[in-house]
């Protein structure tokens, strides 16, 4: 950062608390205050109960560092802050790289996981291998375009249960075929939590018959480690983004691609040749650049880049790595069980799939209720807000809350139903 900017945000450095990375233990979240509430104080995580960060975490104080720092590139710079916001987005790169503890990758960005998603397929063979084969558990960025291609009988879409979770891989296996252009498939399920195991099986599977696999990572980036590597997934395609367990907000998603990848998306931003430009004279044929830009879009915002480095580097001061991250998680969770499990509602109106185990639960607690959405709103209008799919309540805790905090949104939810069937 530049003395001009840093002198220009230097009150606001001031201001936020910075917690000593050596008080941040599971002991001393668990506490109330919890230790790392204080740097969220712009999102007063002390004052509230936000159960909501499966869908949407508070950003620490330091994410409004990058808002100025964008503002002060723009008016000091004009046209030439390019050069800077490609270093924030570098830096949001490298930030997403190290969640997949991915050494070899290409990062390509996005405002959102539909626009690289959109590009991928636009680059597979669809004309000579028209299957596509997924999961009836993929969230709606996947789903809604997947239903659509249907409906035009434009592919062969094949979905296998995604129920039980560790049976899936094997499912997804016996689909692939000679036809097949790509497996699309989440980490964690998003409604219900669980974790995909023994995605490197069907990863081989494609990788013999010719196949892509592409992996949504979204919802376990930052709770549950993805280590490419240690899952034998480093020529897998990864999609994510940083709006829930990474705290980065809007704006910052991605599209992880193996380092060889070559495939020429159809749908194709200018920045995806932006490193040839200079050269001036275009060939006949379309020109894709190297690493990230293959499958990069157009001129963007990015002011979320600015954001999002901020809080890559804040997670990094604190230590805040996946697995401590994991481990908060599950003990988080692990308290939202025994008390939910302690009210002992009627199974009919509210209850939680007690076949997964715990460890194989991602970072929220899933609770079904043909009511869902009217007790949603219910405990919103008392100060708790969990968010709500359908029949699921979700449950979604985050490392700045307390275990206090944590019993009395269970308490509230058991009141909550318990007047409601009155």
């Amino acid at each position: 950062m530049s003395t001009t900017v840093r002198s220009f945000v230097a009150q606001m450095y001031d201001q936020f608390v910075k917690p000593d990375p050596a008080h941040i233990t599971l002991e001393t979240i668990r506490q109330s205050p919890n230790r790392l509430a204080p740097a969220y104080s712009q999102f007063r995580v002390h004052k509230r109960l936000l159960l909501t960060g499966h869908s949407h975490q508070a950003w620490p104080d330091v994410a409004l560092i990058g808002h100025l720092h964008a503002w002060k590139d723009a008016a000091d710079y004009v046209d030439d802050k390019w050069e800077r916001a490609f270093h924030m987005a570098e830096r949001v790169q490298r930030g997403f790289a190290r969640l997949l503890d991915d050494s070899g990758g290409w990062y390509s960005l996005a405002p959102n996981t539909h626009d690289l998603l959109i590009r991928f397929l636009s680059a597979l063979p669809l004309m000579h291998r028209p299957k596509i084969i997924t999961t009836d558990g993929e969230f709606h960025t996947i789903r809604r375009q997947i239903d659509r291609f249907a409906e035009e009988s434009l592919l062969e879409i094949v979905r296998v249960p995604a129920s039980p979770a560790n049976e899936l891989a094997q499912r997804l296996v016996d689909e692939i075929d000679e036809k097949t252009a790509v497996v699309l498939v989440s980490a964690v399920l998003f409604q219900s939590a669980e974790i995909v195991p023994d995605l490197a099986g069907v990863l081989e599977r494609c990788q013999h018959l010719g196949a892509e696999l592409l992996i949504d990572a979204y919802h376990a980036l930052n709770v549950v480690p993805f280590s490419l590597p240690q899952q034998g997934l480093e020529a897998a395609f990864v999609l994510g983004g940083g709006y829930k367990y990474c705290q980065l907000g809007e704006g910052n998603c991605f599209l992880r691609t193996p380092p060889d990848c070559q495939l020429r998306p159809i749908i194709t931003g200018w920045f995806a040749e932006f490193d040839q430009l200079s050269q001036g004279k275009r060939n006949s044929r379309v020109l894709y650049g190297n690493s990230g830009l293959r499958f990069a879009g157009a001129t963007y915002d990015p002011t979320s880049h600015y954001r999002a480095a901020e809080v890559f580097h804040f997670f990094e001061e604190l230590n805040l790595t996946p697995e401590f991250l994991r481990e908060v998680s599950q003990h988080q969770i692990g308290v939202l069980i025994d008390q939910f499990d302690q009210l002992d509602l009627d199974p009919a109106q509210i209850d939680r799939n007690r076949d997964i185990p715990r460890s194989q639960l991602g970072g929220f607690l899933a609770l079904t209720s043909p009511q869902a959405t009217e007790i949603q709103r219910k405990l919103h209008d008392r100060g708790l807000l969990t968010d709500v799919r359908a029949n699921i309540l979700r449950l979604g805790p985050a490392p700045y809350l307390s275990d206090d905090q944590l019993i009395e949104s269970i308490h509230l939810l058991g009141d909550t139903v318990r007047n409601q069937s009155v």
